[in-house]
């Protein structure tokens, strides 16, 4: 049977959690304005982040791509901006699939995997905004975006690296910013 205090604590249990989620995310976004090699940035981590840490559905979205959005404000707005937010998007579902499956090994999968659709999708938009609808136009695509490419595998696991392992030594040092079911299970 659930007590006032107990239901009070549930209440109050995710606010800490939610501070320093939303800090490490903030903080991430604003990373995208320090001086970088082109895709070396923490946008997909970020938004594997959120997917995977926010327990509301709509926040995993909401921060993320907001983050993205003000920082772009200030870097500047391009004609692509739809497609990089849709596969930023696909980056959230990818995090939440990787919620209740976090382990280092998924977590770098799930990192390459959405860089790889970064790629892909983005790259896609491109080719068919600047290039030429031939082969030879796509293959042309592709083959420039190689070295953006590396870029976005770097910073997607030097910024999964930072995000993830983090939280997790915050976690283990403060377990107050434990997700609330985490916390009663182990207690």
């Amino acid at each position: 049977m659930r007590t006032e205090s107990s239901a009070g604590e549930a209440a109050t249990s995710w606010q800490p959690r939610f501070a320093v989620l939303t800090a490490m995310i903030v903080l991430s976004a604003l990373a995208r304005h320090i001086p970088h090699p082109l895709n070396f940035t923490p946008m997909g981590a970020l938004a594997l982040f959120g997917g995977a840490c926010l327990a509301d559905r709509r926040l995993a979205f909401l921060l993320p791509l907001a983050a993205l959005f003000l920082s772009d404000l200030f870097l500047g707005l391009h004609v692509l901006i739809p497609v990089v937010y849709g596969s930023f998007a696909l980056n959230v579902l990818m995090g939440r699939w990787l919620r209740s499956r976090r382990t280092a090994v998924s977590t770098a999968t799930v990192a390459l995997l959405g860089a790889v659709q970064f790629f892909v999708v983005t790259n896609f938009a491109c080719w068919l905004l600047y290039y030429p609808h031939t082969a030879e136009g796509f293959a042309a695509c592709y083959i420039a975006a190689i070295p953006l490419f590396q870029n976005t595998l770097m910073g997607d696991a030097v910024f999964a690296t930072a995000l993830f392992g983090g939280l997790a030594l915050a976690e283990r040092g403060f377990p107050v910013l434990r997700e609330p079911t985490a916390i009663a299970a182990t207690a």
